[in-house]
């Protein structure tokens, strides 16, 4: 191996570190926990050498939310089959995302709760993180549509508004841990259950 090779692997293994660490403080402590200066102490590196692999924080955030959005699409993907009808599949779908949010709080919170700034024009562009997700989900709902199960609508309206009712559960579950809620696989059975109603035609 040539000295140009040993060094572009060496620079990317520094970049999987600072990622690793990253995302370890994104778990213990969330977004308002990283910084910099923290990953390069947990790393032991000097911050300077952090900011030769990212611009800053938030462009770390968005490598982060992109490995978030990587178990999303798995978790997705594990519960997807052909053979089930669009509302089976839109079910399991709604309960792989609640799964994952709150097996994943930290990333939840940081992505959909308290995010950094995006820019408008950043988001449903190919290639962006959650665009592929968002996209199918919005298929599914407007199979439902189009095949007669759900009542005739704006399909990106319906989407949005069955992600927002299931963001509800999440964000709330995550967020008002003590709340005495009732039992937690009845709760999100039912939320799924009455989304899905919501819609039938």
């Amino acid at each position: 191996m040539g000295f140009r090779e040993r060094r572009k692997r060496e620079q990317e293994n520094i970049r999987q570190t600072i990622l690793e660490a990253a995302e370890e403080l994104l778990v213990t402590e969330g977004y308002e926990g990283i910084s910099m200066r923290k990953i390069a102490e947990k790393i032991e590196y000097s911050a300077t050498t952090i900011y030769l692999y990212f611009r800053d924080k938030q462009e770390l955030f968005g490598y982060l939310m992109e490995r978030y959005f990587a178990k999303l699409d798995r978790a997705l993907a594990a519960v997807s089959d052909e053979r089930d009808d669009p509302i089976t599949a839109m079910k399991k779908s709604i309960r792989a995302y609640v799964e994952c949010g709150l097996s994943n709080p930290n990333y939840y919170k940081t992505g959909f709760i308290t995010p950094p700034e995006v820019q408008k024009e950043t988001y449903l562009v190919e290639g962006a993180p959650g665009t592929e997700i968002y996209l199918s989900h919005r298929a599914l709902v407007e199979r439902c549509i189009r095949l007669g199960l759900f009542r005739p609508m704006d399909a990106d309206l319906a989407a949005q508004i069955i992600w927002t009712m299931n963001h509800g559960i999440v964000s709330l579950l995550i967020s008002n841990p003590n709340f005495p809620w009732v039992d937690r696989e009845q709760l999100i059975t039912q939320d799924i259950e009455s989304t899905i109603e919501a819609f039938r035609a």
